[in-house]
């Protein structure tokens, strides 16, 4: 597992990103329950997720950020990663951030990507 906490803060918002190695449905929705079990994640307002499984293609989940989990699973398809889970956090600062969510998104799931590899 690889959590990278306080990814980045715009506007009140703060994100941080989590994955690693999972097994089907079930193993994501467990990955999630997990990560919701810790305190400080407990708190956050939306958990986005995304897996590209070898046995069942690819699900997500987009917790109420409308559209993140595509995001995050288009990321997974080109870098051809099957069986791992990424997760974006984020804990609503009181401004709604527009299409910037996006990017952050983006730079939430690339600094996972990076640091996976290693």
């Amino acid at each position: 597992m690889l959590q990278i906490e306080d990814v980045l803060r715009d506007r009140g918002s703060r994100y941080a990103v989590s994955g690693g190695a999972v097994t089907g449905r079930a193993g994501c929705a467990a990955f999630v329950a997990d990560l919701r079990k810790v305190r400080k994640f407990a708190k956050a307002t939306h958990h986005s997720w995304a897996c590209l499984l070898s046995d069942a293609g690819p699900v997500k989940d987009d917790d109420g950020e409308s559209g993140a989990g595509a995001v995050i699973l288009r990321m997974l398809e080109r870098e051809g990663l099957t069986d791992t889970i990424i997760v974006v956090t984020r804990w609503y600062g009181g401004v709604h951030l527009g299409g910037d969510r996006f990017a952050h998104i983006v730079t939430c799931t690339r600094a996972f990507l990076e640091g996976w590899r290693r």
